[in-house]
């Protein structure tokens, strides 16, 4: 089996007070091959952060996400296997370890994951779940709803897009204070998925993007967008689920992602069942 591991989440890089962040002692400078993305300008983009019941004072980033109505946010599945914690999202946020004036906090009051996702399974896809927020999320000038890409739209390979993040920007460095962007390239299903590169771990219900060995999503970065401008806007294609970690980077082993146009049914359907937006 190829060797599967998820973009999981650095906690010990950084901690955040109840009312704002703190000071990170291992600060680096971009995403995998990436750059510090324009202030504000992935307005939808969220930091998924977790507080522990033991010492509830403090939250800590854990993973992304993206605000997709008032009261909804989209991650990954695997964000949200964890017991014993308190998730908050973190709205018009920057620089994670400072408090910029554009930020503000909503606790999450439900959790709903497909109902398909096997942690024990990773490459069985369906890594994907929706947030709702204990009271709903507002314009304040640096927030904003993504849009989502349209049904069953799937990208040609070689199509450029940006996944951004706090994920790690080396192996064995923290997260990065700032949030990072990092052009990848789409990959054709039917490249991503012969034996050299991923295989059978590769779903058609997934998009994989980069593989060139040189700029990746890694840990930390899990749940958040994979942003495409597509149809005269920005629009939310992939959803950060698995690579290989911790290096992240590795020929022919692009970031895998959720393909968000194989799951508006199941995503509009859960808004449905769970009173709407």
């Amino acid at each position: 089996m190829t060797p599967l591991l998820v973009l999981l989440i650095s906690l010990v890089a950084g901690s955040y007070s109840l009312d704002h962040a703190v000071h990170n002692h291992r600060r680096t400078d971009k995403v995998i091959g990436g750059q510090e993305a324009a202030r504000n300008h992935w307005k939808w983009q969220v930091s998924l952060q977790i507080s522990y019941d033991y010492d509830p004072r403090y939250f800590y980033h854990l993973c992304g996400g993206t605000l997709i109505s008032r009261n909804w946010v989209l991650t990954a599945a695997h964000c949200v296997d964890f017991t014993g914690v308190t998730y908050r999202a973190a709205f018009g946020e920057h620089n994670l370890f400072e408090f910029d004036g554009t930020e503000y906090f909503i606790g999450v009051d439900n959790i709903v994951v497909h109902e398909l996702w096997d942690a024990n399974n990773i490459g069985n896809g369906y890594d994907i779940a929706l947030l709702h927020l204990k009271e709903s999320a507002f314009d304040n000038g640096y927030v904003a709803i993504g849009r989502l890409a349209s049904y069953k739209d799937v990208l040609p390979g070689g199509y450029t897009c940006y996944v951004t993040g706090w994920g790690v920007t080396q192996v064995g460095g923290g997260i990065p204070d700032r949030l990072q962007e990092a052009a990848l390239g789409v990959v054709d299903h039917a490249v991503c998925s012969q034996p050299s590169w991923w295989g059978t771990e590769a779903k058609d219900s997934m998009i994989c993007a980069g593989g060139d060995g040189v700029t990746s999503g890694c840990s930390g970065d899990s749940g958040g967008p994979l942003n495409c401008f597509r149809n005269g806007s920005w629009e939310v294609h992939g959803i950060a689920s698995y690579g290989i970690v911790p290096f992240c980077s590795v020929f022919q082993k692009p970031t895998v992602f959720t393909r968000v146009s194989a799951f508006n049914e199941w995503i509009y359907r859960t808004l449905e069942l769970h009173g709407g937006q």
